[in-house]
């Protein structure tokens, strides 16, 4: 059977265009897979940069045996190798972003309208500087926060840490403020796809500023309140500004429903 006897059979057997559970699974897995091979290679170029990458992530460790007896323990022969496979890792994730971001999208397209696919490439135009910028502003905040808890310790006693634990703390805090950055952008995606209304999400705007809060008051447990403040004023900000963009859009849509009952009534 040709290329194009098979893509007719296709859509004799789905007039629709939509897909099967079957169908969307397949899909599934292969952006998968394209989204895994991308963080591998790109893991490979991280094996070379994770050596300046560990230097910097645990410099506040190493500034603070100036003041206090703080150090990085490795307790086992292998965990040396193992944290920096783990960097190794984390690094090409982060590098890859721009590869998986667009591969989540690409397998929520399907659910949009042919106009709304036009959408697909501002919603990766923004996803990716959004993930990137709050990567960054984790990085900026995270030596803080190290600060912070270290100084509970008593000065006459030494802080010994392990160096997987501490390394896994550090990039989950930079990873979870750069997904909390572009989780806007994913809540516009659900809109388009009619999942949740503009409705909803102006109503939930009171829950977002508390949770906007919460979520600083955590990643950022300074003693002072501009810390805080200088990355849930973001968080708000991109809720409502995504809360703006899905309340255009419903009301858009429901304009063109309108028209269309009008003219079908006359």
């Amino acid at each position: 059977m040709s290329a194009t006897a098979a893509k007719a059979g296709r859509a004799a057997k789905d007039p629709d265009g939509r897909m099967s559970l079957g169908q969307h699974l397949i899909e599934l897995r292969n952006r998968a897979m394209i989204a895994a091979a991308g963080i591998i290679v790109a893991a490979i170029g991280g094996w070379f940069l994770q050596p300046f990458v560990w230097d910097a992530l645990s410099a506040p460790i190493h500034a603070l045996a100036d003041s206090r007896n703080a150090t990085l323990n490795y307790p086992s022969l292998t965990a040396a190798f193992d944290l920096r496979m783990q960097l190794t890792l984390y690094i090409g994730l982060v590098i890859s972003s721009p590869l998986w971001l667009y591969e989540i999208f690409a397998f929520l397209t399907p659910g949009l309208t042919g106009k709304e696919k036009r959408y697909i490439f501002g919603f990766f135009f923004s996803a990716v500087p959004l993930f990137l910028g709050g990567c960054a502003f984790g990085w900026y905040v995270a030596p803080h926060i190290v600060t912070l808890f270290a100084s509970f310790a008593p000065e006459q006693d030494a802080s010994i840490l392990n160096a997987g634990d501490y390394l896994t703390f550090m990039l989950k805090l930079i990873l979870a403020v750069g997904v909390a950055f572009v989780t806007p952008v994913f809540i516009v995606l659900l809109n388009m796809m009619g999942i949740i209304s503009a409705a909803s999400i102006i109503k939930a705007w009171r829950w977002a500023v508390l949770g906007s809060i919460i979520f600083a008051a955590l990643a950022t447990p300074s003693t002072d309140v501009v810390s805080m403040l200088i990355l849930a004023v973001p968080l708000v900000l991109l809720y409502f500004a995504a809360a703006a963009f899905t309340w255009v859009h419903d009301k858009r849509k429901n304009r063109a429903a309108a028209n269309l009952d009008a003219e079908l009534a006359t």
